[in-house]
């Protein structure tokens, strides 16, 4: 039996790249994200199109993420991997300018939208034969060390971290796994910015190296292709003179 994958926030970027990859490695790929008409166009892009399914819509949605699910069982018969990717960021402004609503955005999609896709998931796991399957949630280099101005995407990304370890450990007993994969400087249109300088603790604007978004997919399909013995609960892959180390 192929195996299925929910890929949340697949309409761009690295959910887009990493569902084309899943496709071509053949698994059943269900591609979701807000807008309908780029994830239509992200399943054009996928090698199998005729084993893609795109279901629009808000993943912080409870009844939105547990429809999400129920159709991809109906369709596929069962789940094997969960990629929540879906994600936003905030303006860089000073800590005291930072609104409610916004900082409430932020941790909405980046946390509170990845804990119900996971709920549903584990949920799914638990009762298909055979037992099991495979979390990947998308940290970022900010759930170890901040970037300037950045405290409600930090804070989100630092709570995914804490979410992610919480998973693999109750879905342990039940052959589930979970994997929080950072990511630093993929090369997306989100990222195009860094050549132009990016803010750095030190209050200087400097241009950041970022590498190939297709590694970031090979390192999904790569990940997901394991046996459900075997675990890799943290895994970090960025521009090697990305700053990190030492930033701050």
């Amino acid at each position: 039996m192929k195996r299925t994958a929910i890929v949340t926030g697949a309409s761009s970027g690295i959910g887009r790249e990493c569902a084309v990859a899943l496709s071509g490695a053949g698994w059943n790929v269900v591609l979701t994200a807000r807008r309908e008409s780029a994830l239509r166009e992200t399943g054009s892009l996928c090698p199998s199109p005729d084993t893609c399914m795109v279901l629009a819509g808000d993943v912080t949605d409870e009844e939105f993420v547990k429809r999400l699910f129920r159709e991809t069982i109906s369709r596929f018969g069962r789940l094997d991997l969960l990629f929540n990717n879906a994600g936003v960021n905030s303006p860089a402004i000073p800590f005291e300018d930072i609104t409610l609503e916004d900082f409430q955005n932020v941790m909405s999609v980046n946390l509170v939208g990845p804990f119900l896709c996971a709920r549903e998931a584990v949920r799914a796991f638990k009762k298909q034969t055979p037992m099991g399957g495979r979390i990947i949630n998308n940290g970022s280099l900010s759930a170890h060390t901040p970037r300037p101005m950045s405290s409600p995407y930090t804070a989100s990304k630092h709570g995914m971290t804490g979410l992610s370890k919480c998973i693999a450990l109750d879905g342990r007993a039940f052959d589930i796994t979970c994997t929080q994969i950072d990511i630093g400087n993929a090369a997306t249109p989100l990222t195009a910015r860094m050549e132009k300088g990016v803010l750095q603790p030190d209050g200087h604007r400097m241009p950041e190296s970022t590498f190939d978004v297709a590694h970031v997919a090979s390192s999904i399909v790569y990940l997901a292709g394991l046996p459900p013995d075997v675990s890799v609960p943290h895994f970090t892959i960025m521009a090697s003179k990305a700053p990190f180390a030492g930033r701050g």
